[in-house]
């Protein structure tokens, strides 16, 4: 069986091989694919086809996917976790280092310069940037999962003192946290003890304007807070202020927005944090990987909207159901099976939310009795989407 893609911003076509050659990229049928994969295309406003079973973002944000709408239609949303934390850890530290010595300031004054004196205009002028080391200085980094954690300890190896918050930090991204870094119960432990402040967590309503007035007045003066996580993670209104009264020495972001552009003590970059040719290789291939491994076997990994799901196709027919996760369901699924007398080799159903997935291996190999079954599914009022997967036997 063969497969149909559709990709959106420029997707790295060496990532894309790892989709094997039963996937079609592009191709006559993409206006109802089976599956998107995407970067920062904006799908809000768009009209799934009714064949897509799954989209893709190359990164770890989906923001500009409207999950809610997916899951209702049956669509697994996965994400790339992880692919492009080196590159965000990169730009984190870099920005740390930049602020700390004001380099961003100081090439910028240096271009301004003109005549044939300009190197004693150099000698004149530099004392304006002498900055500071960044050795000794507290930082403190909220968020501590694949991107936070990297930051946390490559900041302690280059000598700064790192205090860490995540009330949800994950057990494998735990296991990768140097034991020198403090771990914090209370992220107002953050705010009042650090000199930088860098934020790493999704954006949702727990988490939106985290650096509020009330935050901003617990911090000491001078502190630089960098933030390549998500624009409404900061109430620029209070921002503002907090620069005004010398709280915020500087504020470093990825997300420009028209408010923050051209300001004293602001740095905005254009969103390319994890914009390296290795990171856009490693969404590619993790986005690649996790289409085929879930359009070939109904297997989830990494998910936002379903949980993970792994269990091995040994049976001759796999079903896959996407249902409302509403009281007796697996019950009704099994009972299903056995009025069409056929055995169940293996079932799994996990549920997240209002919704559920299972996982439904069948000892039959009578196509006949699969295809009335498959029927029943697709008939019944609590089952969204049904998917039928041929076994290797």
């Amino acid at each position: 069986m063969v497969f149909s893609v559709k990709t959106f911003n420029n997707i790295n076509q060496l990532g894309l091989k790892e989709l094997g050659n039963d996937f079609q990229i592009d191709g006559d049928r993409s206006d109802n694919p089976d599956a998107y994969i995407i970067r920062s295309q904006n799908l809000h406003d768009v009209s799934f086809p009714k064949n897509l079973k799954a989209i893709a973002r190359a990164g770890a944000g989906t923001n500009n996917i409207p999950i809610d709408k997916a899951t209702e239609a049956g669509i697994v949303v996965f994400n790339t976790p992880g692919a492009n934390a080196n590159a965000v850890k990169e730009a984190v530290i870099a920005a740390i280092l930049m602020s700390a010595r004001d380099y961003i300031s100081a090439a910028a004054w240096a271009n301004t310069l003109k005549g044939d004196d300009v190197p004693k205009q150099i000698e004149a002028g530099k004392k304006q940037f002498a900055g500071t080391e960044v050795r000794g200085k507290k930082l403190g980094v909220i968020g501590l999962g694949a991107i936070g954690s990297r930051i946390a300890n490559d900041a302690r190896r280059i000598g700064m003192t790192v205090y860490g918050y995540d009330p949800y930090v994950s057990i494998e991204a735990a296991w990768n946290i140097s034991h020198h870094v403090r771990r914090v119960r209370d992220i107002k432990e953050i705010f009042a003890n650090c000199d930088y402040i860098t934020v790493h967590v999704p954006l949702t309503d727990d988490t939106k304007n985290t650096f509020n007035a009330s935050a901003f007045a617990q911090m000491q003066k001078g502190t630089t807070i960098i933030n390549f996580a998500r624009a409404d993670l900061v109430d620029n209104t209070a921002l503002f202020e907090a620069i005004e009264t010398g709280v915020v020495k500087r504020y470093i972001t990825d997300f420009g927005t028209e408010e923050l552009l051209n300001k004293d003590k602001i740095t905005v970059f254009p969103h390319v944090g994890g914009s390296t040719a290795e990171a856009e290789l490693n969404c590619a291939i993790m986005a690649s990987q996790e289409i085929r491994q879930f359009m070939e076997t109904g297997e989830i990994t990494h998910s936002v909207n379903f949980p993970n799901m792994h269990q091995a196709l040994t049976a001759p027919y796999r079903i896959t159901l996407i249902n409302r996760n509403v009281p007796n369901i697996v019950a009704k699924i099994s009972t299903a099976v056995s009025e069409v007398n056929i055995n169940i080799a293996n079932i799994l159903n996990r549920s997240k939310g209002d919704y559920a997935y299972t996982i439904l291996d069948l000892d039959e190999t009578d196509h006949t009795k699969i295809k009335t079954l498959v029927d029943a599914f697709e008939a019944s009022d609590n089952i969204i989407r049904v998917r039928l997967i041929k076994g290797n036997k």
